[in-house]
């Protein structure tokens, strides 16, 4: 359409043009969840996503746990989904989620309603610079053109669809950001039934077809690796957290043909599965304090997918072998906070895992069992039996104790999301490998424990199986908000909270060594009882005390519909003592074979 016609346009059906476009390519690209907030701005938006019958929309009133909610759901379906909101401040709420996105490699889209360029800089109400908003945290910002219905604006909002939604699931995933300006007024025209404008049903092709052919390297182009993992005498494979699920298997397998203990973190999908066999090491955070099993366990190789892990005794036991060889592999990313990588691998970890086995058999068959895995195996066995046997000695319901619990609990399929600071750790220390299929998320991306509430609603959402959300009060406090989606929505899911007052986690740091200042700077007491606050949402409340107690709650509550919150109350000085007292009953443990086979 020519300049001279887009202005006879009314400007309702420019808008239904132009953004209906958008929209349509969101769903032929793959696109059916949005959660978006209240706003006028964001209106053409708001109203042609909801008219579309392949879209759900999930309506929020705050931003931060729309966001968060939109966070969890696209980590559960592994599928980019839409997050919208209007100018101003409003899209400024979205930031932390977005960060989480960037680092934890969710896809996530975001699409911005704006002021047009005339009210930018000249003190127009709700209008704040949105280029770039989110800056380099964002894989891919564009900003769309003033709606026009001419031929190329039309194919432009349907190829700017498709490109942000490949980009935001290409590998590695991450957020998008599309900035929308929009000229008043607001309302899109409702097209007449059987209009071309309709809109389109889902299962069409999409404007602009993408595919990523994952980075499968050839066999003979590791061959140097496949020689060195064969000469390896102490290997070791450790998964840090990732959430491929084609990987758990793949990697398994490697490990089973080299013959190398393969330290599982629970976030890697590895620790339980079909794929579980007895070179799935857990417990290792525990063990790996102890300094003299550390150094009895010197690996001269090592090969490493996956983030960063969650155990910091892992990363300083890598960090204090700097001699062994360590191979780092993945997709887009850096993994090696220590600095003690000698090679890295830029591949599709799957695919490699599988190149890596051709690769070994080229080189003839499997060495000689060697007494390395067993050494591993067995010590995570003695760690596993003296953990659970301190934790049964104590009395009443600990925090540690509710992962051993959840881990008997848990049905097969249901996915266990952890909270940052003590939830995580503990569940890393704690949670015991086995060929029970469980999912295991967390937002380890930057580690906030803000929004974790919502994160784990969104991906009950869409989870089928159950989901049970282990959570710190200081964490439930930062987003009691995210608790109306349970409401409004239905959703099924069990709350763990973990009271304890305050900030557990500095407890077991070295800020608590300052009695004088750690309450006020780093315990923050806050005295809250969160019972009036599940009343206020609707949702099922339960305070417990045993483990038996604990059990039984959590079994009626994952077999229930909504969702309950079942609270423990802890105390944060008796924590930190027990984690102490696991640690020191660890090295006791795995001390003590040592000194019998030397004759001490």
């Amino acid at each position: 359409m020519g300049a001279e016609r887009q202005a006879d346009v009314a400007p309702g059906q420019l808008l239904q043009q132009f953004v209906g476009a958008f929209v349509n390519e969101l769903v032929h690209s793959g696109v059916t969840h949005v959660c978006l907030c209240p706003g006028s701005r964001s209106t053409p938006l708001a109203l042609l996503l909801r008219r579309h019958p392949a879209i759900r929309v999930w309506s929020h009133l705050d931003e931060r746990s729309a966001a968060y909610f939109a966070l969890g759901m696209a980590k559960a379906l592994r599928q980019p989904v839409a997050l919208v909101s209007t100018s101003g401040t409003a899209a400024v709420n979205f930031a932390p989620a977005v960060v989480e996105a960037r680092y934890s490699r969710v896809p996530l889209l975001v699409l911005t309603a704006d002021r047009p360029p005339e009210l930018r800089e000249v003190g127009a109400n709700q209008t704040i610079d949105q280029t770039h908003l989110y800056g380099r945290h964002a894989k891919w910002f564009a900003e769309m053109l003033l709606p026009e219905t001419s031929e190329a604006a039309i194919r432009y909002a349907r190829t700017m669809a498709c490109r942000a939604v490949a980009t935001a699931r290409s590998s590695p995933p991450g957020p998008v950001h599309i900035n929308f300006p929009f000229r008043e007024p607001l309302i899109p025209a409702i097209p007449a039934t059987g209009s071309t404008d309709d809109a389109e049903t889902d299962g069409q092709t999409p404007f602009v077809a993408v595919q990523q052919a994952p980075r499968r390297p050839a066999p003979a182009d590791l061959t140097a690796l496949a020689v060195a993992l064969r000469a390896a005498r102490r290997g070791l494979i450790v998964c840090g957290p990732q959430d491929d699920p084609a990987l758990p298997e793949a990697v398994a397998g490697l490990a089973e043909e080299l013959n190398f203990p393969l330290l599982a973190d629970p976030l890697s999908q590895v620790r339980c599965g079909p794929h579980h066999g007895p070179r799935v090491i857990d417990n290792y955070d525990a063990f790996l304090r102890d300094e003299a099993t550390a150094q009895s366990l010197a690996p001269d190789l090592v090969l490493r997918f996956g983030a960063t892990p969650v155990s910091r005794a892992l990363l300083l036991y890598l960090e204090r072998n700097p001699l062994a060889r360590q191979v780092v592999a993945g997709e887009g990313g850096w993994n090696d906070p220590a600095l003690v990588a000698s090679q890295l691998i830029d591949a599709d970890p799957p695919s490699l895992c599988q190149a890596l086995l051709e690769a070994l058999r080229l080189e003839g068959p499997r060495p000689p069992a060697s007494d390395w895995p067993l050494h591993w195996q067995r010590t995570a066995g003695q760690t596993r039996a003296a953990l659970q046997g301190c934790l049964a000695a104590q009395p009443g319901l600990s925090e540690p104790a509710v992962i051993l619990d959840l881990a008997e609990t848990l049905p097969a399929g249901a996915t266990l999301f952890a909270g940052n600071s003590m939830p995580v750790r503990d569940l890393d220390t704690l949670f015991p490998g086995g060929d029970r299929p469980l999912r295991f998320l967390a937002n380890r991306g930057a580690s906030g424990i803000d929004g974790v509430v919502s994160t784990a609603l969104g991906a009950s959402a869409v989870s089928p199986e159950p989901l049970v959300l282990v959570i710190g009060d200081i964490s439930f406090y930062h987003d009691m908000n995210g608790l109306l989606a349970a409401k409004r929505y239905g959703l099924n899911a069990t709350i763990v909270l973990l009271h304890n007052d305050g900030g557990g986690v500095f407890s077991l740091l070295p800020p608590a060594d300052d009695p004088e200042h750690f309450e006020e700077l780093f315990g923050t007491p806050h005295g809250l009882d969160f019972r009036p606050v599940a009343e206020m949402y609707g949702l099922t409340y339960r305070q417990v005390q045993g483990r038996q107690e604990f059990r039984a709650a959590a079994r009626e509550s994952i077999s229930a519909a909504g969702t309950t919150i079942i609270e423990l109350r802890t105390d944060r000085a008796a924590n930190a003592r027990l984690h102490r007292d696991l640690w020191e009953a660890t090295s006791s443990a795995v001390r003590e074979p040592a000194a019998r086979g030397t004759g001490r």
